[in-house]
Parts: C-alpha cells; sequence; structure tokens
C-alpha cells in the first residue's frame, strides 16, 4: 500500500509521536487510558476469555491494552502507524518482560491483505475517531477476524454532550488531554458503527457506555453511550 492510500492523518501520527516518550507515564496526558484499560479489558475478557487466543489490537499506540491482554495469557500482535509509540510499546515489553507480544508497523487495511482471518480476537480501541475512513478500519478488522471471533470496538459518539465532556471537558477545563487531542467532526454515533458493523458482516452483541466523574477521578462502564462507549461484534 502506497503512503497516498494509508487510511491515516498524518497530523494525528505526528500528534501522537510527538507524545511517544510520556506513554507510560500514568500522570501524564495518557492517565486517562490508563485509568480506562483495566475496565476495558475486564469487559473484553468477560467475554472472550484471552488465554490462549490470538489477538490483534488495531491502533495500538504505546501498547499499554496490548501489553494488558497478553498478561492475560494471549498471543497478541499491536499494530500502529506512528514509528514513535511503538518503539516506546517494545521498549516497555522488554522492560517489562512481556510474554508474547509484537509490534509491527502497518496499516490494519495492509494485514487485512496479507493475513485475513487469522485472528480470534481484534481490538480497536480510541481509535476510529483519528482516521480518515472509520468505515475502511471496520471492513478490514472484520477480515482479519476468523468466523466465529469477536472483534471490539471503542470510540466517541458525535452528541452536543460528547462536545461538552470529550472536547470542552477534557481538554480545556479538566486538561485531562492535550488541546486538540479530538476533532467534534471525526466523532462517530453508535448508529453510524453499527452500520458500519452490519456491511462488514460483524454482529452487534453487546454496547456499554463509559462515564467519568472529575471530583473522584473514576471511571465506570454504564448503560450511557452519550460520550465514550465501546461494542462488542462477532463475525458471522
Amino acid at each position: 500500500m502506497t503512503q497516498t492510500t494509508v487510511n491515516a492523518d498524518p497530523a494525528e501520527l505526528a500528534k501522537f509521536s510527538d507524545l511517544a516518550h510520556r506513554w507510560w507515564d500514568p500522570e501524564s496526558e495518557f492517565r486517562p487510558l490508563h485509568s480506562i484499560n483495566p475496565l476495558r479489558l475486564d469487559w473484553i475478557q468477560s467475554l472472550v476469555p484471552l488465554a490462549g487466543k490470538r489477538v490483534l489490537d488495531v491502533g495500538c499506540g504505546g501498547g499499554i491494552l496490548s501489553d494488558s491482554m497478553a498478561r492475560k495469557g494471549a498471543q497478541v500482535l499491536g499494530i500502529d502507524l506512528a514509528g514513535k509509540a511503538l518503539r516506546v510499546a517494545q521498549l516497555h515489553a522488554l522492560e517489562a518482560q512481556t510474554p508474547n507480544v509484537q509490534y509491527r508497523e502497518q496499516s490494519v487495511e495492509a494485514l487485512a491483505e496479507q493475513q485475513p482471518a487469522s485472528f480470534d480476537v481484534v481490538t480497536c480501541m480510541e481509535m476510529l475517531e483519528h482516521v480518515p475512513d472509520p468505515a475502511s478500519v471496520v471492513r478490514a478488522c472484520s477480515k482479519l477476524v476468523k468466523p466465529g471471533g469477536w472483534v471490539f470496538f471503542s470510540t466517541i459518539n458525535r452528541s452536543p454532550k460528547a462536545f461538552l465532556f470529550a472536547i470542552v471537558g477534557a481538554e480545556y477545563l479538566l486538561s485531562l488531554l492535550p488541546r486538540g487531542t479530538h476533532e467534534y467532526l471525526k466523532f462517530i454515533r453508535p448508529s453510524e458503527l453499527a452500520s458500519y458493523s452490519r456491511a462488514s458482516g460483524l454482529e452487534l452483541l453487546h454496547t456499554r457506555g463509559m462515564e467519568y466523574n472529575p471530583l473522584t477521578r473514576r471511571y465506570w462502564l454504564s448503560g450511557d453511550t452519550g460520550v465514550n462507549y465501546l461494542f462488542a461484534t462477532q463475525k458471522s
């Protein structure tokens, strides 16, 4: 795949590469990812026990989710197009002696051409809202998972509440994230992601919302998908 056809925004890649060295600092700009990772991991594990599974983590960044899934006994491949973040992920895996995790700088579309129906589980978390064509990512994830396998997505709803909480609140008032982390028009409504999933042969089985209390600094899963939400889909 040539660079001109890669489904990625160069500005987005640069943004995360510039912060790569801070990825594993739980008090850095990536604190929210460290805070929500146990919630994501436990939810995935409750639906698909990860031990012995071959797992692909799309848009893995510095490897927070990839690393934790490997520690649950999965064979994990993390892919991303932000090279600096991947090097941080690889270094962390070496330092922490994380078993059974590998990282590769590759687009999900290119990997789907090379290794269709190769993974038991595919995760794509907090990534769809950063690419020009999220439907293409969903199609590639579906192509990569085995029949009967699971694909997990998490992203942000395009709603007034999400604008208020995820951009105004998180980036400007609470400084949970660097300003400019998100663009409202790239947010994806659950109905849109459900449509992308159905068109790609993925059946939506479970949906959860994620909420945050700035006073207690606590995140939790709920039925409210107005801001952050997660999908669990299965390949037919």
